[in-house]
């Protein structure tokens, strides 16, 4: 292992990944830069600086990346309508890629022979970090202490921090049962009761939203404005990304909306259940078919949504930087050079419902959808033909006696 003299690490300066500090330390006998990312987890990031440096810790990078994240990995994912399995709508997998760029870059940056991360030998990040770094720098190593050690529950790991007098900031209170992990587009929980897919989650668990039942009486409405399929201004009001964002979570949280109870197939190949919260991004989703709906030719709109649950499941699998994900997202992104135009929306007690839509770009012809007279734009005549043509085949199958069932 004396190969290994300089690793960064994915660091947040809570418990696991102080003792994954001294770990390094100790076991390769090398030195560890750390690294901890802003993507807007609701928490102080910068008391990590002065953990890593009781720990001797000397190169320390602290970084905003709130604004990176939402531009140039949400709102690509968005433009794709991605979801994955039909629910869940990405917020851990997608922040992955950014964090793996970064190690990256750092590593670059300072000579580091390799990286580490906090991942478990059991979870879907480990594949999504590593999948991201190799692809990134081919020869790098990578370094997973859950896969290597034999530190296995919080006992051993308080254990392990007193014989190596690493200091544990031990909470006041009631300790959430929950593993959460939280970015700007959502926050996620597993553990503890929700390991039994028929228990409830308790009302207390869930951090960003009211309970829909509890939310206002009174519903809320917003406008959203687009660009190239890209929200810009809420309201009228000019917005960045993150701030877009940030906005939505707390207006849709307010209303009760974006809380999901799932269970999915991880990549690794086991099901877990998790429950999550998506109130920016829920809203997101709903707005941006919307504004699709009338922007986008037919076929266009459909065959987004045929390749959309490939493009999902890439992310969800940790393949952002593959050359698959990039040629659909070329894709995506020219379907969207026509999605302008602005959409109104009610938030009502945990729903988000579209209530208005115009554009500049739509391809919605009153003079045609008319139920009333038409005046010579539609001539419904032409319908009669076009049935039979399409009839045909299934005409001549019913002529020669071959039925459908």
């Amino acid at each position: 292992m004396s190969d290994v003299k300089k690793v960064v690490l994915a660091y947040s300066g809570g418990l696991d990944t102080s003792v994954i500090v001294r770990w390094l330390q100790e076991t390769y006998q090398c030195e560890v830069v750390t690294f901890t990312a802003d993507i807007g987890q609701g928490e102080e990031v910068e008391p990590a600086r002065a953990k890593a440096q009781a720990l001797g810790v000397k190169e320390i990078y602290i970084d905003d990346m709130r604004e990176e994240y939402v531009r140039d990995f949400v709102y690509p994912m968005f433009r794709a309508n991605a979801i994955y399995e039909g629910e869940y709508l990405l917020g851990t997998s997608i922040a992955r890629p950014l964090i793996a760029k970064r190690l990256i870059e750092i590593a670059n940056e300072t000579g580091a022979d390799a990286i580490s991360h906090g991942a478990t030998g059991k979870g879907n990040d480990q594949v999504r970090f590593e999948l991201g770094a190799y692809a990134l720098k081919p020869g790098v190593r990578v370094i997973a202490p859950w896969r290597d050690w034999d530190l296995t529950s919080r006992d051993t790991l308080l254990a392990y921090c007193e014989k190596h007098d690493i200091p544990v900031e031990m909470k006041r209170g009631k300790k959430s049962p929950f593993s959460m992990d939280a970015n700007l587009l959502h926050i996620s929980y597993e553990g503890g009761n929700l390991e039994d897919p028929w228990s409830e989650p308790e009302d207390d668990m869930w951090r960003w939203s009211v309970a829909p039942e509890n939310a206002p009486d009174t519903p809320t409405y917003i406008e959203l404005s687009y660009q190239r399929g890209d929200i810009v201004a809420i309201n009228g009001i000019q917005k960045t990304p993150a701030e877009v964002l940030a906005e939505l979570n707390i207006v849709g949280g307010d209303n009760g909306i974006g809380r999901l109870d799932i269970v999915e197939n991880r990549y690794v190949g086991m099901k877990a259940r998790g429950c999550y919260e998506t109130p920016g991004g829920t809203i997101m989703l709903r707005a941006h078919r919307a504004i699709e709906s009338i922007t986008l030719d037919r076929e266009v709109a459909h065959l987004k949504d045929e390749l959309m649950p490939r493009y999902a499941s890439l992310i969800y699998n940790g393949y952002w930087w593959s050359p698959e994900r990039k040629m659909l997202q070329a894709a995506i992104d020219d379907s969207q050079k026509n999605v302008s135009g602005d959409v109104r929306l009610k938030l009502y007690k945990g729903n988000v419902t579209v209530v208005g839509r115009k554009s500049t770009e739509s391809l919605f012809d009153e003079a045609i959808a008319t139920f009333d007279d038409d005046e010579g734009a539609y001539n419904q005549k032409d319908a009669e033909g076009f049935i039979k043509l399409n009839a045909l085949r299934m005409r001549i199958a019913a002529n020669k006696g071959r039925t459908l069932d």
